[in-house]
């Protein structure tokens, strides 16, 4: 009896040992909701305030936060550095690359939210979970209230941004389903979340230069009709930077976050090869006939699937930093 007392009590004195060194050391800790109510208890109010204005100004503003956290946590994780500008030391980073740019846009909308932010509660919010609170402020605007969740915060900002790094990881709207799996299967996600998160190109706008060579100048198996529309919009030769135009990706509901992408695709009114990728298999084709046709199906995975991506390799804890200004890093 005494040895089994002994032996228990030198467990549980190794276990607490063991707790309150790995409590002491790590560096990282989860997310969690309301991580700002006693540091900031206005942030989310504030961000979403920015962002009410400036979708209402422009739909698009709220499409561009949406894409901006999928291009932000697809390299490096959710960690802001898609938002840094070149300096002399690091003079291309991930903003210079050929998928972001000059495509992704709404810098300058971050920059309004962080300095609302920086007058309320200086050094407090990190700019990592202001692109996630805007994305999430976004949809409840566009989908009129349909998709609405919350977002667990608590990211710190990363330190690098590279050009070479989203060509790894941001796979183009040519791609091929076995490609797209594997780039969303290599960040922890699935062929679902694929599908759903899909979903966000019944928002916003996409230059020519994205779908001309492979959907107009090829066959393909574009709508008729959405092809001939589009030849008159696009020049058969449109290049990144040159003349390249842009056109609605739903021309159906073109500022509502909706299920209708599933419908373009099933009537081969997508722009991108991506797209039309999503009926190449049977599960994800069966998806898209879900996603269509089931009234708030889609809306619900969608809200599970922008948190579950707004958590890929986030920095937390002694990670990282909070950033005065979300276009550099802190210079201590």
């Amino acid at each position: 009896m005494a040895s089994v007392a002994a032996k228990l009590h030198v467990f549980v004195a190794c276990a607490l040992l063991l707790l309150a060194v790995g409590c002491q050391a790590s560096p990282f800790w989860p997310l969690e909701m309301g991580y700002y109510h006693d540091k900031c208890p206005q942030a989310e109010a504030i961000v979403k305030g920015v962002m009410e204005k400036a979708i209402f100004q422009n739909p698009g503003n709220g499409a561009a936060m949406i894409r901006m956290l999928f291009h932000d946590c697809f390299v490096e994780g959710c960690d802001a550095s898609v938002l840094l500008d070149p300096t002399p030391f690091s003079p291309t980073p991930e903003k210079l690359s050929p998928p972001n740019d000059p495509t992704l846009r709404g810098f300058e909308l971050i920059d309004a939210i962080k300095d609302a932010l920086e007058a309320a509660c200086p050094g407090v919010v990190s700019c990592a979970d202001i692109v996630a609170f805007a994305a999430r402020d976004a949809s409840p605007i566009l989908s009129r209230g349909k998709v609405n969740f919350e977002m667990p915060s608590g990211r710190r900002d990363g330190t690098f941004s590279n050009a070479s790094e989203p060509l790894k990881f941001l796979v183009p709207p040519t791609s091929n389903l076995s490609d797209l799996v594997a780039s969303f299967v290599i960040k922890g996600l699935n062929t679902e979340d694929l599908v759903i998160l899909s979903g966000a190109h019944t928002i916003g706008r996409s230059h020519c230069s994205s779908f001309v060579s492979d959907r107009l100048n090829t066959p393909s198996d574009i709508n008729g009709g959405l092809a001939a529309f589009l030849r008159g919009q696009c020049p058969a030769d449109a290049t990144p930077g040159g003349n390249d135009p842009t056109v609605m990706q739903d021309v159906v509901t073109p500022n509502k976050l909706d299920r209708q992408y599933y419908k373009n695709v099933l009537s081969h009114t997508v722009l991108f090869t991506s797209d039309a990728a999503l009926m190449t298999s049977a599960e994800t084709a069966s998806m898209v006939v879900e996603n269509a046709k089931i009234p708030g199906w889609w809306e619900d995975r969608f809200e599970k699937a922008m948190v579950k991506m707004a958590g890929i390799e986030v920095k937390t804890g002694y990670q990282g930093q909070i950033r005065k200004n979300c276009r550099a890093i802190n210079h201590y």
